[in-house]
């Protein structure tokens, strides 16, 4: 909702309790003037003003610049046939005009629309009309001119940085919006063409001597790679992906299994939303890859989930020879992003939390929690 709103609640309300006031200030005094029917007769038409434009107060966009000015007319005309129809020893000795407290409600709704400088320019035109039209420049009109220019001016400036607080708050949830959905882009191009990529280079750098063609594919796949990884962070953004149907999180982790690879679960399903348990389910595959990359030919995993009433626990761990400390910074920074997006980030994005531990000779222990509540809000990353 916009934080300008309840201002102009609040402008509408008063409009209305100003009408009251300006109707019973009137109903007490209305004999003492010279012609009181052409008093009455303005604020009948000041009430069914006031209540035909209460809908228009409600908000910027139906506030139009021909209701304020319809409005202002209404307030300078009732100032004017004040000073007609009013006994004149009553005006010298401070009489309210015929709106009184009713043409705040009108500064106020052009400090709404336009800000603190048309607040300023109605109320100069309203203090210009009591001086020339209503007793002229006497003490109590200038005291009151002066309150009526500094609250709309002071409601006018509240409301411009309203404005400009909200603006700046739509683009920072704009940019985070954005760069959480480039972070998803990235997982997913590290996890397919990525992989696939840094294979074929890797394959065409071992082929034998001749084999020119897979050396020149194994180059070529090297240069895509490179440009994908600078693509992840400035790339355009696909559409989101829709929400699936609950799934059961054994079923997404049991073709990780093989001869190297065992996975322990619970004996009755695990369901979790079908984006959660997909997320999950992708992040436990990128801990399995870089096992099988990076822990050595011999190196075996061992994955164990935990089905617990407030979260799941799914803990990946090897028995190859670890990492040093910071290994994983250098490695950010060169580009490679399976732990930093496939891992953590996807974990982040689910509201859980994603763990590493490793010593050199120790193997590497990778702790993967989501909240059974997750909604896809950050809850906090080790």
């Amino acid at each position: 909702m916009s934080v300008e709103l309840p201002l102009w609640r609040a402008i509408s309300s008063f409009r209305v309790l100003a009408l009251c006031y300006a109707l019973l200030r009137y109903f007490d005094s209305y004999l003492e003037f010279l012609h009181p029917v052409a008093g009455w007769i303005y604020l009948g038409a000041l009430t069914l003003w006031t209540l035909a434009s209460t809908r228009a107060f409600s908000g910027p966009q139906r506030c139009t610049w021909y209701v304020l000015t319809t409005d202002l007319t209404l307030v300078v005309t009732g100032i004017v046939m004040s000073g007609m129809i009013d006994d004149p020893s009553r005006i010298s000795h401070g009489a309210p005009t015929l709106p009184t407290i009713w043409a705040a409600g009108t500064v106020l709704g052009f400090a709404g629309r336009g800000g603190w400088r048309w607040a300023a320019a109605a109320g100069s035109v309203i203090g210009v009309a009591n001086i020339l039209g209503h007793g002229g420049a006497t003490g109590d009109n200038l005291h009151n001119i002066v309150l009526l220019m500094v609250a709309g001016c002071a409601i006018g400036y509240v409301i411009e940085l309203a404005r400009a607080s909200e603006a700046t708050l739509t683009r920072a949830l704009q940019v985070e919006a954005a760069n959480r959905e480039r972070e998803r882009l990235s997982r997913d191009i590290h996890d397919g063409v990525l992989q696939v990529l840094a294979l074929v280079q890797r394959r065409g750098t071992e082929a034998p001597a001749g084999g020119a063609d897979l050396t020149e594919l194994g180059r070529l796949a090297g240069e895509q790679e490179r440009a994908l990884r600078a693509l992840m962070s400035g790339g355009p953004l696909p559409e989101q992906r829709a929400p699936e149907q609950p799934q059961d999180l054994r079923t997404l982790l049991t073709p990780y299994t093989d001869e190297r690879v065992t996975v322990s679960a619970p004996g009755t399903p695990v369901p979790l939303p079908g984006r959660t348990a997909g997320e999950l389910a992708a992040a436990v595959g990128a801990a399995v890859d870089n096992v099988r990359r990076h822990a050595g030919p011999g190196a075996r995993a061992w994955i164990l989930v935990e089905d617990e009433p407030e979260a799941v626990t799914v803990s990946i761990r090897d028995d190859g020879p670890g990492f040093a400390p910071g290994r994983l910074g250098e490695a950010e920074r060169a580009g490679r992003l399976g732990v930093s997006q496939s891992i953590r980030g996807r974990l982040l994005d689910l509201g859980g939390t994603a763990e590493l531990y490793s010593a050199p000779g120790e193997g590497v222990e990778v702790e993967l929690r989501v909240p059974r509540t997750a909604s896809g809000a950050p809850a906090g990353l080790l």
